[in-house]
């Protein structure tokens, strides 16, 4: 890893290294490389700590730096829109809002956590299923803190005494050196308790060890108190509270690691806080003192998928309740629904091991037909040692024409992929099962009960008829209700290229090739709040146009352009005018712009684009070039050449802008321009831009940063009021739209529910209309999104899954919280209902 850059492979995923060489550890020169080295050693005994757990990080982009100059670290909980589809994720819904989290359980993921500088890895004691739902906790974790004058000795002595508790109930701790002062200690649960159970257990445990020990022991998190003692802190058994997974590294002066020990280590008067050679060295050696409670090493635990109970761990009666993957509570809803001695289904959870041909993964699939009270199709995915199921009543969809229902089921152990047989009558799923299908597929995304996307490739003479790609999403209605889609097979050649073959799954290779662009997963838009010309006190601002159209990422390597829209969707198919590589500079780089449609007064047409957003097929493109031809606007470059420009002030990235795109061998046929700035009072700007029936101005700080969020860095002055909103339902129309769509029924996210902000029944064209009554027809719902709905909207209200973004313009926000006077603008294919916040107050 000694250049700055490198294509590789990881358990069969492309990723792209970048600045190899940067030093993340300044005082022991430890660089990203060495990272990267690390986290592909540990991967075998990490992922299996940190599987199926929703993962947070710590990142110091720029290293940890000096104790004298730190480096700047932020904590990520959700995921950015250019994150990878293959990253596994859970969406879990928190008061305020949904978050997705990625889910440590793959090398490649591990090793992409490494590449954007996530050094640190924490993780609940709790994990998900295949649905997306939260497990009870599977372990008990307690901090051991030392406070000022106290240390590891002291440390020590407490994880020995609350050892002793712990035994007493049936536990056996294992210790943590935690990489920073003290000591973690964990136990493993069988996962019958809640964690407000489990917290109040590990509460009354610390508050023993303060009664029975009051001047080494404390449990309350005063730093006044914890003077030459030890806190005891239990609340990170909390259901919302996290703690730095085992094997992670530290964002410390030095590469530390929260590094799992032995009770006999902990004995040693030369015990200390491990480093990351350290740790690397006892993993060769085969040693992990944490597979008794990640299963590390014990059947169900292969792909980070954790056995549960492997090794005997304790149950909640003190017994041990140990007997091998069989175990897993993932398995329970199948185990309960039918008896062993009745029916010849298989009852083990022993797991067959993902193959690799040439570097890609190879996970297994099974398609049944299950000749049960009424025909149906089982299908079923291999994800972390269990099959994920569904049941297609009207079969594997043929035609990308029409869905099929998909009704998931409960998690079906491994061996169910060899399952051929007759389920005796009055057992559950009476009837026959044969193998309709059954192969390998590749997996390009997985988010934990909301969306699935594989590509299948089945046996000689199987009833696919050999490779096919499917998506699966959920409705939004209830938890076992999704749709199967079978959509376009990738080309041959993208993304199914043969790689070198791997030593070990960890392994980094690095396949021949030219490097492609920067990798996406680093980089999001960054985002403009809303604005006026008040909040423009001082004169460090920019000024340019606000141009009507939609949001592109520029990607540009040796070879091709990429356009990457907000929300993370490749639109390049649809624009190829923008991304002839003729047009753009010949070196890699990433840029910001605006994708619009000119109108016949020369000015741009949101309505116009909408024409052009909806197509992919070559045919309908070309002609749709003539007709609507777009154009490119470019206002900022985030990286170029390999060097990353997101933290230099804007001023700079404009002149880096500027120089770049003088450099474009352009012969005026491009359809790529450079947004001006402009040089003049924003009073005067704003009344011209409104005479010239354009939206608004955008005011961008001079000395500002690129960050890939909202931000008010950047403002947007619009004269119109308009709000993205998401649709949740709608109105039949009568008269002449009775057959169409009279109104929509719209919402602004509000936590889990969609508030009610009024109905649109004005501005669509007719071609909108057409379409309107289909594409609502396809995601409908039973009951409301909403909140709350005033009976008279309510009264014939059809529901629908609130997936669709769209935008208005309206008047004004009415007392009780309405849009006065909406006007249909058009959909925001590039947002998903998680982008939509309140524009204006």
């Amino acid at each position: 890893m000694a250049d700055s850059k490198e294509r590789v492979r990881v358990d069969g995923r492309e990723l792209v290294l970048t600045n190899l060489d940067k030093v993340m550890y300044p005082e022991t020169g430890t660089t990203k490389a060495d990272v990267l080295a690390y986290y592909a050693a540990v991967a075998s005994v990490l992922i299996p700590a940190a599987a199926n757990r929703p993962a947070t990080r710590k990142r110091w982009v720029h290293g940890v730096g000096t104790a004298e100059a730190p480096g700047e670290m932020f904590f990520q909980k959700n995921l950015d829109h250019s994150t990878p589809g293959w990253v596994p994720r859970a969406s879990i819904t928190h008061k305020e809002r949904t978050i997705q989290y990625p889910l440590v359980n793959d090398p490649a993921t591990l090793t992409w956590l490494a590449q954007i500088a996530a050094l640190e890895i924490h993780v609940p004691q709790w994990r998900v299923d295949s649905h997306g739902n939260a497990l009870p906790p599977d372990r008990l974790v307690l901090d051991l803190d030392p406070g000022d004058g106290a240390g590891l000795t002291e440390c020590v002595e407490v994880a020995k005494l609350a050892r002793s508790i712990l035994q007493d109930v049936g536990l056996e701790p294992v210790p943590v050196t935690s990489g920073s002062k003290g000591i973690h200690l964990y136990a493993a649960l069988d996962g019958s308790q809640s964690s407000e159970l489990v917290s109040e257990f590990a509460h009354e445990l610390a508050r023993a060890l303060e009664a029975d020990h009051p001047d080494l022991a404390v449990s309350d998190m005063k730093k006044t108190l914890r003077t030459g003692k030890v806190l005891v802190d239990w609340s990170q058994n909390s259901a919302a509270k996290t703690t730095i997974v085992p094997y992670s590294l530290r964002g410390r002066l030095r590469p530390t690691v929260a590094a799992p020990r032995t009770w006999r280590e902990l004995g040693s008067p030369s015990l200390h806080q491990l480093d990351y050679l350290e740790v690397m060295k006892r993993v060769k050696a085969g040693k992990d003192p944490f597979a008794v409670i990640s299963g590390a090493g014990h059947p169900g635990a292969q792909h980070g998928a954790p056995a549960a109970n492997a090794g005997g761990t304790p149950g909640s009666d003190g017994k041990s309740t140990g007997d091998g993957g069989d175990t897993d509570p993932r398995l329970e809803t199948y185990r309960t629904k039918r008896d062993p001695a009745a029916t010849p289904e298989p009852f083990t959870a022993e797991q067959h091991r993902s193959r690799t041909d040439g570097g890609t993964l190879r996970e297994s699939f099974v398609i049944q037909e299950h000749h049960a009270s009424r025909l149906h199709f089982d299908f079923r995915l291999e994800r972390d040692g269990v099959l994920v199921s569904w049941a297609l009543p009207k079969g594997v969809p043929t035609t990308k024409a029409k869905n099929h229902l998909a009704v998931q089921t409960e998690d079906h152990p491994m061996d169910y992929a060899d399952f051929e047989g007759t389920i005796p009558k009055g057992q559950y799923g009476a009837g026959t099962v044969t193998i309709w299908d059954r192969g390998h597929y590749e997996c390009e995304k997985w988010i934990a009960g909301k969306e699935v996307i594989a590509t299948l490739t089945g046996q000689e003479g199987g009833g696919l008829g050999g490779t096919r790609r499917f998506a699966l999403i959920h409705t939004g209605q209830a938890n076992d209700q999704w749709l199967i889609h079978l959509m376009d097979t990738p080309d041959a050649g993208q993304g199914h290229q043969p790689a070198p073959e791997r030593d070990q799954p960890a392994t980094v290779d690095r396949p021949a090739g030219p490097a492609p662009a920067p990798d996406p997963a680093e980089l999001s838009p960054m985002l403009a709040s809303a604005g006026t010309p008040a909040d423009l006190a001082d004169k460090d601002w920019q000024f340019e146009l606000k141009w009507d159209g939609i949001r592109a990422l520029v990607l540009g390597d040796a070879q091709r352009i990429r356009l990457i829209s907000r929300n993370g969707i490749d639109m390049s198919a649809s624009y190829p005018e923008l991304t002839d590589r003729s047009c753009w500079p010949s070196q890699e780089f990433a840029a910001d712009g605006e994708i619009i449609a000119v109108g016949p007064g020369g000015r741009p047409d949101f309505g116009l684009l909408q024409g052009r957003m909806k197509l992919s097929k070559a045919a309908d493109v070309a002609k749709a070039q003539a007709s609507t031809p777009v154009r490119l606007m470019l206002f900022d470059l985030l990286t170029e050449g390999g060097e990353d420009l997101r933290r230099r002030p804007l001023r700079e990235r404009r002149d880096r802008l500027e120089t770049f795109f003088r450099a474009s061998a352009r012969d005026g046929a491009c359809p790529v321009e450079l947004s001006e700035v402009i040089d003049a009072d924003v009073g005067h700007i704003l009344e011209s831009a409104e005479e010239l029936g354009l939206e608004g101005v955008m005011a961008k700080r001079t000395g500002g940063r690129y960050v890939g969020q909202r931000s008010r860095s950047w403002l947007k002055l619009k004269f119109e009021k308009t709000q993205e909103v998401v649709v949740g339902g709608w109105r039949p129309g009568n008269g002449g739209r009775r057959d169409s769509v009279g109104s929509l029924l719209l919402g602004i996210p509000d936590g889990t529910k969609l508030r009610y902000v009024g109905r649109v029944g004005s501005g669509f064209s007719t071609r909108e209309l057409r379409e309107l009554r289909q594409q609502l027809d396809a995601i409908p719902r039973k009951t409301s999104p909403f909140a709350e709905v005033p009976a008279e909207d309510a009264s014939d209200a059809r529901w629908v899954s609130a997936r669709l973004v769209g935008e208005v313009t309206f008047g004004d926000w009415t007392g009780g919280g309405k849009l006065r006077h909406p006007v249909w603008r058009g959909w925001r294919l590039d947002k998903t209902p998680a982008d939509v916040v309140v524009e204006h107050k």
